[in-house]
């Protein structure tokens, strides 16, 4: 018993490690303005709302893939829901559109989402080798989620004041960013260097920022207590070997929904996957299903809420029976060509 418990806990604690370091970090980027700033000049541009659309949340897709999904879920949130007000647009398309990019394009880079980290746990593979596989299946996800809340609402009002254009100041937070993103790339593990520079970075700006602790601190028992499950029990280990791909992708999809994402992962990946990468999509892109897939979820509404936006759970959720099916094949079909063995 002991053995599986340290068997769970050794793989489950680097992602929440690592996210603690990204979100600290990304705090120091907000504190800069830097969120702000950049997402100031992108409403500038010319065009009409399905344009600031796009680039907002394709401004929030680099921001999930480089900082993690939670910080985007934090921090871009607000932004977004600004432009579409000083644009006079319907901002629920940009509402909307904020969650389902913070969980579709988190698959990219192991440091994205936690969940990547607890799967590739057993892989001994590179950030950028994760990258190069996943790169089609996340440019897919994105084009088609900003496509999808660009249909559903199909937003049409412009206009409004513009705000004095802030000052962008490329300061602790970014020089953060840059060297996280590096140790992510190059190292198997960046956890606790990642964590160190999330450290230095708050300490430096003397910031406070808020963590979650709590929450972050029962989601890491519960996925450790699945994951040592998992170890004695080998029932998940043999559904996945008789699934496939595309049947690891919907058995993950649906039992991040039943436990959330980070849990599940701990319990599907307790023995190596037999195909990781299908794992990770549907781990990924299915908690749109529902407010109990993914932490990020949790972070978007409270920083949708905290922005003066009135976001309902239930409308989430019926878009995303909807959108997942479309975005799971889409990124399944993505990456059966960039590396048919993956299925």
């Amino acid at each position: 018993m002991g053995h599986a418990v340290a068997g769970a806990a050794s793989q489950t604690w680097p992602p929440f490690v690592l996210v603690a370091g990204l979100i600290l970090i990304g705090a120091v980027v907000e504190a800069d303005g830097l969120f702000a700033a950049v997402g100031t000049r992108i409403e500038r541009i010319g065009g009409g709302p399905v344009a600031l659309l796009a680039a907002l949340l394709g401004l929030e897709a680099v921001v999930t893939a480089v900082l993690n999904l939670d910080t985007a879920a934090v921090f871009v949130t607000p932004i977004v829901v600004h432009a579409a007000r000083q644009r006079d647009c319907d901002e629920r398309p940009f509402l909307y559109g904020a969650l389902f990019i913070a969980n579709g394009a988190s698959l990219l880079l192991p440091g994205s989402n936690l969940t990547n980290l607890i799967v590739l746990a057993h892989e001994h593979v590179s950030g950028a080798a994760v990258a190069r596989a996943m790169a089609l299946p996340w440019v897919a996800v994105v084009t088609l989620t900003i496509a999808f809340v660009a249909a559903v609402f199909r937003p049409r009002h412009e206009g409004g004041a513009a705000e004095p254009l802030p000052p962008l100041r490329l300061g602790a937070g970014a020089l953060s960013t840059i060297a996280a993103t590096g140790l992510i790339l190059a190292l198997r593990n960046a956890a606790l260097p990642v964590l160190a520079i999330g450290v230095v970075a708050v300490a430096f700006r003397r910031l406070r920022p808020r963590l979650d602790a709590h929450v972050l601190g029962g989601l890491f028992l519960l996925a450790v207590a699945l994951g040592t499950l998992a170890r004695r029990w080998h029932g998940p280990a043999s559904l996945l070997r008789h699934a496939g791909g595309i049947g690891a992708a919907a058995i993950a999809a649906g039992a991040s929904v039943v436990v959330n994402n980070l849990p599940a992962a701990s319990l599907l990946s307790a023995q190596r996957p037999p195909h990781p990468l299908p794992l990770l999509i549907g781990l990924n892109l299915g908690p749109n299903l529902f407010f109990t897939g993914s932490l990020s979820t949790y972070l978007w509404h409270r920083a949708a809420r905290g922005a003066g936006a009135r976001p309902s759970l239930v409308q989430a959720s019926l878009l995303g029976l909807v959108l997942v099916p479309l975005t799971i094949a889409a990124a399944l079909a993505a990456l059966a060509l960039a590396d048919p063995s993956a299925l």
